[in-house]
Order: C-alpha cells, then structure tokens, then sequence
C-alpha cells in the first residue's frame, strides 16, 4: 500500500513509518553537529517519550554529547487491520534503532504512564537495563484523560477560558482554512479536572513512587515542560483551563525539590517557546499567534524548533553550568527568545494584519503545516512517498 497523509481538522489519521524515520534521523543529525551536552545525565526516564519534546529530549540525551541510555514511556498503538499505527509507535522504534547502533541502551514501554503496571514496568527496566538508577527523569506528559488513583474514575481535561468566553480564529489544517471559533467558559469541575489531569500531582506521585523504590541516583534532577506565552493569548492559555493547570505543574517544582533534597537532586520546570505539537494544534485561537510567531522569528534568525529547543536547553541551562539560571518564580525560561520585546512588538503588528483571507501568503502558514505533517512523517526529504509498503513487515516491528 502507498501511505498519503490524511488530516481531519487537526487530527492526523495517517502515519508514514519511514518518514517517521527520517524525522528521528534529522534531529540525530542536528543534536550531532550542535555544541554538545556536557556532564550531562547517563542514565535517563521519559515519561511521554514518542513525540514532541520528550523525543527531542530523548534524541538529545543520547545522541547530543551526553550519550545517555534511557527508558521512554509512550502511549501509542501498533500497526492493524484498520491502519497502520501511530506516528509516536514509529518514533520509538526508529529511535531505539539508531540508538542501539551507536551502543546505546534504549528500552521503550507502550502503556498508560498513569498505571501502576507501567510504574512496575519501568522501576524493573530501570533496574535490569540502566544499571538500578537514573540520573533524570523527564517529565513530558500530554494526555486528555488520567484516572483518579483512589477510585479509578476518569478526569477528563478541557480546553476552555475561565471565566468569559471567547471568540477567535484558529487553523484548521484539513481545509487549509483560518476558521472562526468561540471557546466556552469552563465550569468550576472542569478547572479541576484539567488541573489533575495536566497538572503537577501525578509529577509528585511518579518521584514519590522511584524514591520509594531506591530507583533516584544521589544528585537525580527531574525537569517538566510548560508555556505561558505573551499577554495576547493569555485569555485562551495561561488564564485558561490549560493555564490553571500550569500553573500548579509549576508551583510542584518546590514541593518535588523537598523529596529530591535527601540525595541532592532538584526539580526544575522549563518554558517552552509556542510550537507545532500533536498537543498544541488543539488549542484554539492559538494558531494565529504561532502563524505570526514563526514567521517573525525565522526572519530574525531565532527559531527553534523541539529538538534545538530541547538541546539548548541540556546543553546551556540544566548541565555543565555552574548555576542554574532561573527566573524570579524559579523557572527556566526557554521561552526568552520567543518574549524578546521585538519579537513580540512584530508578532503583535502582524496578527493584526492577518485575516481568513490572506493568512496563508502574510503569515508562516506554509511553515506551520510542514510542520505538523513532518510529525507524522510526511513532507520529508529523501522519504520516496510513492514506496508501496508492505503492511505485514510493519506488523513485525516492534518498538
């Protein structure tokens, strides 16, 4: 069969495994040719592995001067009767192949990282594959749905505004059309359940549960991922759902700083720059800002995409520093040059400009679809798309 993408509004249906691995691949090289990660960890657990910034974590751990073994923890499905699988499932596989040709120890587990079998399965991996311990954990979780550990009901999260709502316009990538949306207010019930779902508790429990099991090497840092982003989007992001929930992901830094104190570890909470995610194409009226975003940055010089975000980050702020620079709510700000004042002066112009009309020749468009495709394997270079694949030998790879 020949694999084409196939979009439904944000969704992608379709995943090309081996442009999947030519994804992997190009971030290997970036990472390679980067200045390199030093006295960085060696020993490492993504939770939220496949995609995204824990890949390019991932990827920069092992293949960016640290040379670090890991375990990645994805939730992702396999090739089937009726597709192919997902693009996360061909990450995994890809990668624990370039890592094990470069001698490195990549061992994946596909469950829900909410579980207490996964929780089983990776203090157990850490223990028969990384030598008993981890000297990081990387905390990358993005999920709608987490159960309620006492009794098994679900939360489910939203993404809504609190208190009014809102009406804006967001990128629907199936119709190559700006559309116009309006986001209702959430209820008090669905601010707290967003707040469990992506908020800091099941950070705490998954320390609590490695301390417990003897599974943190002395001076074991952790870091988790997070976005505030300007003024502008604040009514849809930080003073949203989504923000509430941040905002207590990154209050938890302090109270995991308390656990991590016994062996001289610590927690850190990095902000991230507004990119092209399988998360962020969800969130509406965000995508006019990531449009403008792109666009003014690339003519600057300063975009970054997961992976060169993920290796400044190892590279120039967690590791071979002498301090940590953080802010004045103790936070690193990968985001700084995405804030820059004429960053932000020019991103405001051009959001003005835009309109459902000429959005796609004044903005980054292009840019902003290439790269949701490229998350799910397609637009690649050296990827012949014309391959007719053989569905039976992608059901004998495993991740």
């Amino acid at each position: 069969m020949i694999i084409e993408p196939v979009i439904q509004g944000v969704i992608a249906r379709s995943a090309h495994p081996y442009g999947c691995r030519q994804a992997v691949r190009e971030q290997i090289e970036y990472v390679r040719s980067a200045p390199p990660i030093q006295a960085g960890p060696i020993r490492v657990l993504i939770l939220g592995a496949s995609s995204g910034f824990g890949l390019a974590s991932r990827i920069a751990l092992t293949f960016g001067g640290a040379e670090a073994d890991t375990v990645g923890v994805s939730f992702e499905r396999g090739p089937r009767e009726k597709g192919v699988g997902s693009a996360g499932w061909y990450n995994n596989i890809f990668f624990r192949q370039e890592a094990e040709q470069a001698g490195r120890v990549a061992t994946n587990i596909i469950g829900d990282a909410f579980s207490p079998e996964v929780r089983d399965q990776v203090i157990k991996a850490i223990r028969t594959d990384l030598g008993g311990q981890v000297d990081l954990v990387v905390y990358s979780l993005a999920t709608g749905v987490r159960p309620d550990p006492a009794t098994g009901e679900l939360w489910r999260s939203v993404i809504k505004t609190v208190g009014e709502p809102l009406t804006g316009q967001t990128v629907n990538l199936e119709t190559g059309h700006l559309d116009t949306v309006t986001v209702d207010a959430a209820t008090p019930a669905e601010i707290e359940a967003t707040v469990k779902v992506m908020g800091g508790d099941d950070w705490v429990a998954w320390i609590d549960t490695l301390l417990q099991a003897g599974v943190l090497a002395p001076g074991c840092r952790t870091v988790a991922y997070s976005y505030i982003g300007p003024a502008i989007t604040y009514p849809i992001y930080h003073q949203g759902t989504l923000g509430r929930a941040k905002v207590h992901l990154n209050a938890t830094a302090a109270d995991i700083n308390r656990r991590l104190n016994a062996i001289g570890g610590g927690a850190d909470v990095a902000v991230c720059k507004a990119l092209v995610t399988k998360a962020s194409v969800f969130i509406p009226a965000l995508g006019p800002y990531i449009l403008a975003l792109f666009k003014v940055m690339k003519e600057s010089g300063t975009h970054e995409g997961c992976i060169e975000q993920m290796q400044r980050l190892f590279q120039s702020r967690l590791y071979g520093q002498q301090h940590i620079a953080r802010d004045e709510q103790g936070l690193i700000r990968m985001d700084d040059w995405e804030m820059a004042e004429d960053v932000q002066l020019a991103v405001t112009e051009l959001i003005a400009m835009i309109t459902p009309e000429n959005f796609q020749s004044v903005s980054d468009y292009a840019g902003y679809r290439e790269d949701f495709l490229k998350l799910n394997g397609f637009g690649l270079q050296d990827v012949d798309y014309h391959q007719e694949i053989d569905f039976q030998e992608l059901k004998v790879l495993e991740p």
